[in-house]
């Protein structure tokens, strides 16, 4: 193990004893737009169920760390001392990590995966299994319990719709980022928010309660001071934390923010839409059962406007067969399970070999 550049993070292990009796661990990783939690948990033996509910050592929290937005060097660094203080915290340290799973959203492509790769084989011993994968993998195994098969649909800051069968091959849709259109995510919704009030402001759009409470929810006098603010600091969770004022003019009944709900909604669907047919999850006819994991502060219950419910609504409609998951673990918890399957599977392929 080398020090990385952000090496004095790991300064505990000279000054902290690993507790007596800690054996091996697994590090879940969940690192989105807004913020990043990684947890520790024991490794479990392979022959047994998973006990209900899985055991968490430590859990950490961070910043964001999509190098997208905050950059490489920056995420790397939230990354190191997330995992860092999640080990501390357990009483652990790098020599008893038997695996690392890192479910970080940015990360589209093989390229992005192995420059993490390369950089997880400096901080961690030789004998640590690692796998890096993008958000959306925790996500989806933190409804199926690490097991990767069916669709999650995440709509937080951000969207994405991802997929995987269940021999392995795997598709999705979104997920490029509030630039090349994220619509139905946090950022979309509230951007299409501040646009509507412009737009009503200066006589392009219908008059809209938007208006009133956004300004209200900033502190601003006018819609003029908004193109201050939102260039200020446009980082996408500063703008998708309006999300709330859009649903509360939605249930007071007005137009604008109602369609922006119902338009999202309609691209939600699309995304799963792409990903299930692309990988036939519904089979033939398009009945057949799959899981449909709804991750996501923008999916979180509202009983008076619920987005998620009216997206499980139309996709049920397209696909009678989806079985839709609320998961009762956090993602960073599907990462290290992702984890915990990938050795169980290697461990199973290595006794049939022998």
């Amino acid at each position: 193990m080398k020090r990385y550049r952000n090496g004095e993070v790991w300064d505990f292990e000279n000054q902290m004893p690993v507790a007596a009796g800690a054996g091996d661990v697994i590090l879940g990783l969940d690192g989105g737009t807004t913020s990043t939690v990684c947890i520790c948990m024991p490794i479990l033996p392979f022959s047994d169920p998973l006990p209900d509910p899985v055991p968490i050592l430590a859990r950490a929290v961070a910043g964001c760390t999509n190098h997208n937005s905050v950059g490489e060097a920056a995420a790397r660094d939230t990354l190191e001392q997330v995992m860092a203080e999640a080990l501390a915290k357990s009483g652990s340290n790098r020599s008893a990590v038997r695996a690392v799973c890192l479910a970080v959203s940015g990360v589209n492509h093989p390229t992005d995966q192995q420059r993490i790769l390369d950089w997880l084989r400096d901080v961690f011993p030789s004998n640590a299994r690692l796998y890096v994968q993008n958000d959306a993998v925790a996500a989806l195994a933190c409804g199926t319990l690490g097991k990767l098969h069916g669709c999650v649909l995440i709509a937080g800051t951000g969207t994405i719709a991802y997929g995987f069968t269940e021999d392995g091959r795997e598709a999705r849709a979104a997920g490029a980022g509030p630039t090349l259109g994220d619509w139905g995510s946090g950022y979309g919704i509230a951007a299409q928010a501040l646009t509507a009030v412009i737009r009503a402001h200066d006589g392009r759009g219908p008059h809209t309660m938007l208006m009133s409470s956004i300004l209200g929810k900033l502190g601003l006098s006018s819609p003029d001071e908004l193109i201050g603010w939102t260039y200020a600091d446009p980082s996408w969770a500063r703008i998708a934390a309006l999300v709330p004022v859009v649903v509360c003019c939605a249930i007071a009944g007005d137009e604008v923010a109602n369609k922006i709900l119902f338009d999202s909604v309609e691209e939600l669907r699309l995304s799963v839409k792409a990903v299930v047919q692309r990988l036939g999850l519904c089979g033939p006819e398009g009945k057949d059962s799959f899981p449909l994991v709804m991750v996501g502060g923008v999916l979180d219950e509202n009983k008076r406007w619920d987005i998620g419910e009216e997206v499980i609504k139309c996709i049920s409609k397209d696909y009678p067969g989806a079985v839709p998951i609320r998961p009762k673990v956090e993602p960073a918890v599907g990462a290290a399970l992702v984890a915990w399957n990938f050795c169980m599977k290697e461990s199973l392929e290595n006794a049939f070999k022998s």
